[in-house]
């Protein structure tokens, strides 16, 4: 039997005139809108990324076209431009929040351009859509010492328990890095399951920890659009960025050979 390959689509921020940070990994209201209209016209079947998981890991069906719908870090504009949307057709998805980052008391200034605040929180929650964990101040993880990191993961969850009246199940990993120790870190801080980047499509043998996700950004057109929700030439749509990502690889595992060794000396 052929495994299942599930299109999870990464979302940033979505805004009409975001600034030059966030730009590159934005989409406009209106493509937003096109592209949530197209996933409906092709009948797939959104799911929470909790969903997925409890379906892989009691081995109950899926419909028969899956895809997740998932956003980084907090921005104002999935409230406002892309709850509509979802609403409109009656999607679920999954947000995953630096606690850190959303406007309101445990600001720490970092957010990258408006964010969203605690009772926009709450009520993309009470429509239906997932909120996970994305770390407090986003951090590369794996580049944290232990104590950094457990402080990290338990601050995110702490926060969203005290602010939501329930723990977070899903968990997405800042930058899409991970380790083997920051995937203990996450399960053992109570996250059930992790999404990466990776830009492939989903499998569960993957792991609940290393899902991969597709990213939409700016430049995504229709024609790729369609592509990524097909699972046609993912791999050569984002081979540029797979290349980076190695090269960047040992750049950091170089740094954190380096780190070891400094912190053995001291």
């Amino acid at each position: 039997m052929t495994e299942t390959r599930i299109p999870i689509l990464m979302y940033h921020a979505v805004a009409a005139d975001p600034n030059d940070a966030t730009r590159a990994l934005s989409v406009s209201p209106q493509a937003f809108a096109e592209q949530m209209a197209l996933i409906a016209d092709r009948g797939l079947t959104p799911l929470t990324t909790a969903d997925l998981a409890a379906r892989w890991r009691h081995g109950r069906p899926l419909p028969a076209l899956p895809v997740l719908i998932t956003f980084d870090d907090g921005y104002e504009g999935v409230h406002r431009h892309a709850l509509p949307a979802l609403a409109e057709h009656g999607f679920p998805a999954t947000l995953f929040v630096s606690t850190g980052w959303l406007r309101g008391a445990y600001d720490t200034g970092g957010g990258l351009d408006t964010m969203l605040d605690w009772r926009q929180v709450r009520e993309l929650a009470d429509a239906g859509v997932e909120i996970g964990g994305h770390s407090h101040t986003h951090p590369q993880l794996d580049q944290l010492g232990d104590s950094a990191l457990r402080a990290e993961l338990t601050r995110c969850r702490d926060l969203l328990a005290g602010e939501l009246g329930a723990p977070p199940e899903s968990f997405a990993y800042p930058y899409g890095y991970s380790s083997r120790r920051v995937r203990t870190a996450v399960r053992e801080n109570g996250f059930a399951q992790a999404l990466a980047v990776g830009n492939a499509l989903a499998r569960r043998a993957q792991g609940p920890y290393a899902l991969r996700r597709v990213t939409v950004r700016r430049g995504t057109g229709a024609g790729e659009f369609e592509r990524l929700l097909d699972g046609r030439a993912v791999a050569r749509t984002f081979a540029l960025d797979r290349a980076l990502t190695k090269g960047y690889a040992v750049v950091r595992r170089t740094r954190q050979i380096h780190r070891r060794a400094v912190g053995a000396l001291v």
